[in-house]
């Protein structure tokens, strides 16, 4: 299995990374991309790939920590990339649901990223929460200027937003969400069922969306959970979780080109 989306920076593994990676190893995680959320956050994750195999760095600024960004923030992730340090740019977006970063200079750093993952030929790291028709206008925005690819992380949104997506070339990555039954995640559910095969990733998101059936009972999600999200999805999917974790761990190697 390949974890397209960990945030392994977080304080919250700072007393015990070791062991975390143990875990992720030992249930069958292959790899692991560490995006960052700003430019300390980058190098971060950036010194975190440097001393341990398993994981991929990504750099950028996350939309809600756009307004933190000092001048001079987003020279540092251009360096990083520059020097061959991450395989993919971002995590970059829009958010609506949290008011941190005002939106115009939200959009202003997702064109800058994009812009750059285009012109470094690499993927982009697409956060997108409650902002759907202003992603979609940036991307399809970006696509006439020339190719773009990228991945929806942490997947949120219903059908006809996935469908859009796909037709944009991007691939869709489900986290812990796609498991829960609730009502409020019928039409998550109901968007993971159409992801083409050959367009599906996995994630756990950590340190959050803690997949089921541990939801509830553990606060901090870690990449070994990750075989949760796999098994939930397959019986979503109608699929054997071997034949998921098959192709969802191939579709990463294709996306982020490693090996």
């Amino acid at each position: 299995m390949i974890d397209t989306h960990a945030h392994l920076d977080d304080e919250g593994f700072a007393a015990d990374l070791p062991q975390v990676l143990e875990r992720a190893v030992a249930a069958g995680v292959e790899a692991i991309i560490c995006p960052g959320i700003g430019a300390e956050s980058s190098e971060a994750v950036v010194r975190l790939a440097e001393s341990h195999a398993i994981l991929h760095a990504a750099a950028g600024i996350q939309p809600n920590y756009g307004k933190e960004a000092a001048e001079g923030d987003w020279d540092r992730i251009v360096a990083l990339v520059e020097n061959g340090a991450a395989v993919a740019i971002g995590e970059t977006g829009l958010d609506r649901y949290w008011d941190f970063t005002p939106f115009e200079v939200q959009r202003d750093y997702f064109d800058r990223h994009l812009q750059f993952a285009q012109k470094r030929d690499l993927p982009v790291i697409i956060h997108c929460r409650e902002a759907e028709a202003e992603t979609l206008k940036m991307l399809r925005e970006a696509i006439a200027r020339g190719p773009l690819r990228g991945v929806i992380h942490a997947f949120s949104g219903n059908e006809d937003f996935a469908a859009a997506c796909l037709d944009l070339g991007m691939y869709i990555s489900l986290a812990g969400p796609a498991t829960y039954t609730n009502k409020k995640f019928e039409s998550l559910r109901l968007a993971a069922k159409i992801v083409p095969d050959d367009r599906l990733l996995i994630e756990t998101d950590s340190p959050y969306l803690v997949p089921h059936p541990l939801r509830g009972k553990q606060n901090r999600n870690e990449p070994a959970l990750i075989r949760y999200t796999a098994k939930g999805l397959a019986e979503l999917r109608g699929m054997p979780v071997e034949d998921l974790i098959a192709l969802t761990t191939a579709n990463a190697r294709a996306l982020f080109r490693i090996c």
